[in-house]
């Protein structure tokens, strides 16, 4: 049976250079599962696989979508899927690296079978959205889906606003399509986790912001902040930022901000991941452990084929 081996963690924790090293052992390129490395021109600010990461393995996924395209996990598990049943036609393995969450489950497990949006239902939300603001539209939600209303962050714009154009879609309640089914998929899935004591992981965000900053991040958030409406651009690193360009922080402020919520991401992203008893974990320094527990299971995969 052909395998899909999934290398996932908490940002900042050192998937990519493992990722290249264990794409080199299995000789098959890498499919990008971090949401925002899809999208053209967010390098810095994504930590983006460089340009000569990309020629030492071949990556899929990185830099393909326009600024300002509307692209979700479900669009992902659908375009993942069709490439996967290409590239099994020429390796037995495959490596998926990174550390959205959604996007990681829905290619392992499925996502919910939700409508697509038509474009004049989302312009709608949207304007009512820039009429009414936020609270309106979580009352709203507070009728139409009372259950999905109960447990989603009342502060989490995109979540309200996609809950609400799936009801004004569908005429359905959003939570009637959060069933969570696990569809079965045609290979076999080994997922690898990384993580670190929490001071380690913390300061490595820390040095990788400042990383960032140096490296031009303020130049990057400047050029595309024609398009911070895009949901693209909704991330940490870059909201903080346009707070900056608008004069309303001063950068010292911003830059600890960024360093504080991407810690917080951390801990989501971790928690998360816990949930899955499936995932093997390891230290990202424990490259031979890493190996050989790959190793054994691919030749479990083998013997069991024959």
């Amino acid at each position: 049976m052909k395998t899909l081996v999934v290398l996932l963690g908490p940002t900042a924790v050192g998937k990519t250079e493992l990722s290249l090293s264990l794409a080199e052992m299995l000789g098959c390129p890498i499919i990008n599962c971090d949401s925002r490395q899809l999208f053209s021109g967010l390098v810095i600010g994504t930590a983006a696989p460089t340009a000569e990461q990309q020629q030492r393995v071949q990556h899929f996924f990185v830099s393909t979508l326009p600024i300002d395209a509307y692209y979700s996990a479900a669009q992902y598990e659908t375009d993942v899927l069709k490439l996967t049943e290409e590239l099994f036609q020429h390796h037995d393995n495959l490596l998926l690296s990174g550390g959205s969450m959604m996007y990681i489950d829905a290619v392992c497990q499925g996502i919910d079978d939700i409508p697509t949006i038509s474009d004049e239902v989302r312009t709608h939300i949207k304007q009512r959205l820039a009429d009414e603001g936020l609270e309106s539209l979580v009352h709203e939600l507070s009728q139409l889906d009372p259950e999905y209303y109960a447990i989603v962050d009342h502060q989490n714009t995109r979540r309200v606003v996609h809950a609400l154009e799936v009801c004004h879609m569908s005429g359905q309640t959003y939570t009637s399509f959060r069933v969570r089914k696990h569809k079965p998929r045609p290979f076999r899935i080994i997922k690898i986790g990384l993580d670190r004591p929490r001071e380690e992981l913390f300061q490595r965000i820390n040095q990788r912001v400042d990383q960032m900053m140096a490296e031009g991040m303020l130049d990057e958030v400047r050029r595309f902040s024609a398009y911070r409406h895009c949901n693209a651009l909704n991330t940490v690193g870059y909201k903080e930022l346009f707070h900056v360009l608008d004069g309303e922080w001063p950068l010292p402020m911003a830059v600890e901000r960024i360093k504080k919520n991407t810690r917080v991401y951390a801990k989501k992203q971790l928690t998360w991941f816990r949930r899955d008893e499936s995932i093997r974990w390891f230290h990202p320094d424990e490259h031979e452990a890493i190996q050989e527990y790959l190793n054994h299971e691919l030749h479990e995969t083998t013997l069991a084929k024959n």
